[in-house]
């Protein structure tokens, strides 16, 4: 194993540890958004050593596959085999394989991308089911690894399923985007010294994905290495949207026109909403277009404090997408345009916006700093537009906890300690007051403020209950 490669993924690595200290065969799946560092993790915890291995292929076809799937037992056994005529065939020649292996010894198998070996009619499916139920699952020392990011296929193909592989998964892991903590260490571990605010705002524009982030270098500012990866023509970000969608989803030109009118819209929009914006039929594909859409982390389903299950809101939560939307998806781009724009009101704007997304990417680090992480809690989004009698009212992150507390989360970025004025002090009592005589609970109510470096003490100051920094949301959490 080559563990010492391996930023973070403590959780990953101990669920491994333990799949690989049992005494019998091992079914793991692993799935995550594309690019976030699946294939590596496996390749590095495994030390490349592999049984059998093998990568499916981009829209390949099934002759291509088999083809690829016979030069891959060649490279194991360095016996020349010719390729299988169908998947039922390939899995007999590996099954045959596995066999003549050492009893004594575990031996992994891994297949990477396999959604993109399922391709229509290929046959795939009912032969890995039949291989594994048939012999897979009684070879005690076998590890076999599934992996893809076609999230969606992975969880309504193996995790979901109602067929043959019902049940049979004996590990699960989903691999998730690095938090602050862990891209701060990532980037050290890069030679990349920057301060928490610029890997903030790096975090703001690449997400947590490893993938992006190794793409930065230690010899450019933040602003140099975002114009020249995403700005600057053929850059190696250039087509990175188009390639990302196209390679997760079928028509995927339907998800992205999903994905856009949540972009417009920071807390997103109801089904209803999108149905009418979208001007598509009310049926179960966009349900089904959805629920992919989440399942590959790119939205979120926001719940509102107080409202019924229909008036759930989608939320675009990728940060790539969303400043794709923002800043790319316009024609001439300026090669320049971040140390340009850096500046800038609007980017202050953004920055403020997005810093909201990031916040609620972290609360495990919010409630752990308030000294409530063992205390049950739901968090959710609260608003009331405005009326003769009502002045309008929004809450972003609002936690509701089990010991009779709701903290109303009130989140600012920016670049030097915040300051609460006598009129901002005002309108947060507002917000309070119209927040209990809308929603009639009884709990107590406080202000957390989370600020990128703390509250100005003076004599306003004394009506927050809690601070977060900055700092607080890199922390790392076992």
């Amino acid at each position: 194993m080559a563990l010492e490669n391996i930023i973070a993924r403590t959780a990953e690595i101990r669920r491994l540890q333990e799949a690989l200290q049992e005494k019998k065969a091992q079914l793991i799946v692993l799935y995550g958004r594309r690019r976030v560092g699946k294939t590596w993790l496996i390749t590095e915890y495994f030390d490349n050593r592999f049984a059998f291995k093998m990568t499916g292929s981009y829209k390949a076809r099934r002759e291509v596959q088999l083809q690829n799937f016979a030069e891959a037992l060649f490279l194991q056994t360095n016996k020349a085999v010719d390729p299988p005529k169908n998947w039922t065939s390939a899995f007999w020649q590996l099954r045959r394989y596995l066999s003549e292996l050492p009893k004594d010894e575990k031996h992994v198998v891994f297949f990477d991308e396999m959604p993109w070996l399922d391709t229509p009619r290929s046959g795939f499916l009912p032969a890995f089911e039949h291989f594994w139920n048939d012999f897979g699952c009684t070879m005690h020392n076998l590890i076999f690894i599934v992996c893809g990011s076609a999230t969606s296929w992975i969880a309504n193909h193996i995790e979901k399923s109602r067929g043959g592989l019902f049940r049979r998964q004996t590990c699960s892991i989903y691999l998730k985007p690095f938090t602050l903590g862990e891209t701060e260490e990532y980037l050290k571990s890069r030679g990349i010294q920057w301060s928490r605010y610029d890997i903030t705002e790096c975090y703001m524009i690449l997400g947590g994905i490893p993938f992006y982030l190794s793409l930065l270098s230690c010899n450019k500012s933040l602003t140099d290495n975002i114009d020249s990866l995403l700005f600057q023509k053929r850059s190696e970000l250039w087509n990175e949207f188009h390639q990302l969608y196209r390679t997760l989803f079928t028509n995927s030109d339907q998800y992205i026109r999903i994905v856009e009118a949540l972009s417009k819209k920071r807390i997103g929009l109801t089904r209803q909403e999108l149905l009418r914006q979208l001007k598509i039929a009310d049926n179960g594909k966009l349900t089904e277009m959805l629920n992919n859409l989440e399942s590959s982390g790119f939205i979120r389903i926001e719940t509102f404090f107080g409202k019924l299950k229909k008036d759930l809101h989608y939320q675009l939560c990728d940060y790539y997408s969303m400043f794709y939307f923002k800043f790319l998806d316009k024609p001439g781009r300026d090669e320049h345009f971040w140390t340009h724009f850096y500046g800038s009101n609007e980017k202050r704007t953004w920055a403020g916006l997005t810093f909201e997304q990031v916040c609620k990417d972290h609360v495990p680090q919010i409630k752990w700093r308030m000294s409530i992480g063992g205390i049950l809690s739901e968090e959710y989004t609260w608003e009331i537009k405005g009326s003769e009698d009502t002045p309008g009212a929004q809450i972003d992150l609002l936690i509701d906890r089990s010991d009779h507390v709701i903290n109303l989360c009130e989140i600012k970025y920016a670049e030097d300690q915040f300051t609460i004025d006598k009129e901002y002090e005002s309108s947060l009592r507002t917000k309070m007051e119209v927040f209990r005589n809308q929603t009639q609970t009884r709990k107590t109510i406080q202000i957390v403020m989370i600020t990128t470096y703390g509250v100005k003490t003076n004599k306003y100051s004394n009506m927050v209950s809690n601070q977060i920094l900055l700092d607080d949301l890199f922390m790392k959490l076992s």
